[in-house]
């Protein structure tokens, strides 16, 4: 009986702190989501920094604190899309809503499961720091991977998505997604890896979880 008297406040406990670590999480997805902090501007190309707090999610909570923030992470890209502020999906939204709420939800969706869970399981074999460094990385690499894929299905061959390979001298989806994510996806990744791996240990130490 003392046994399971005192499991009980110890799955409170845990109750307690995945909600509010998954509530702060929420929160700054969201205000990077809908605002431009997500957003590092340069006079080239602009670099989103949304998937940072995906990758933290998949270190501190686990698969499904990952998985929940991806999901914000992807509402805020389809209000974005709806609302007018995402060029690219707002433009295809006049294409495909379906094709554009698969893009933008379900591919992050995806991304934040398979963060947590590539987290899970390097975390199983090592706990040094690589595996947040490399948690870090992956979520900007499975948010591309997602996205393109899910762009390239639904898109490819609309008038928009045609007119874009045109431009850039594509032949095939895949050469227009090399075409499309170019030095952009390497800075996405390169900062997801640094940034996002550097604050989940620095956390993760703080909190006494490694």
């Amino acid at each position: 009986m003392a046994t399971v008297t005192a499991a009980a406040p110890a799955r409170t406990d845990s109750r307690i702190r995945f909600m509010t670590e998954t509530s702060i999480l929420i929160a700054i997805t969201l205000i990077m989501g809908l605002t431009p902090l997500g957003t590092l501007r340069t006079p080239i190309l602009s670099v989103s920094l949304v998937t940072i707090p995906v990758a933290i999610a998949a270190m501190l909570i686990g698969p499904m604190g990952a998985f929940i923030c991806a999901a914000v992470f992807g509402l805020t890209s389809f209000v974005n899309a709806i609302t007018g502020a995402s060029g690219l999906l707002s433009a295809l939204f006049q294409v495909s809503p379906f094709g554009v709420f698969v893009t933008a939800i379900v591919a992050r969706m995806l991304m934040g499961i398979f963060t947590g869970l590539i987290f899970k399981g390097l975390h199983r074999i090592t706990n040094k720091p690589v595996t947040y460094y490399l948690t870090g990385l992956a979520a900007p690499l499975l948010n591309t991977l997602f996205f393109m894929s899910s762009l390239m299905i639904f898109f490819y061959h609309s008038d928009y998505m045609q007119g874009m390979a045109e431009k850039l001298g594509a032949v095939n989806p895949m050469g227009l997604v090399v075409a499309m994510v170019g030095t952009q996806g390497l800075i996405e990744a390169a900062a997801g890896c640094i940034l996002g791996g550097t604050v989940g240990l620095l956390v993760a130490r703080a909190l006494h979880r490694r």
